[in-house]
């Protein structure tokens, strides 16, 4: 999101986002342990269940 956009926002709203941000700033990483033998590609329990191709498999 450019300044310009961020400045057309109410108050609250900029107070938010900058809240935000210093959240993602501040987050510690996740330790955990590498997987073995897993997908490549994005976590596939993203949207609660498993996708494959385009492909949900709910189970």
């Amino acid at each position: 999101m450019s300044e310009d956009d961020k400045k057309d926002m109410p108050p609250a709203a900029q107070r938010a986002l900058a809240e935000a941000e210093e959240r993602r700033k501040n987050a510690k990483a996740l330790d955990l342990a590498p997987e073995l033998g897993g997908r490549n590609g994005p976590e596939p329990v993203r949207y609660g269940d498993w996708e494959k191709k385009g492909i949900a498999i709910d189970f």
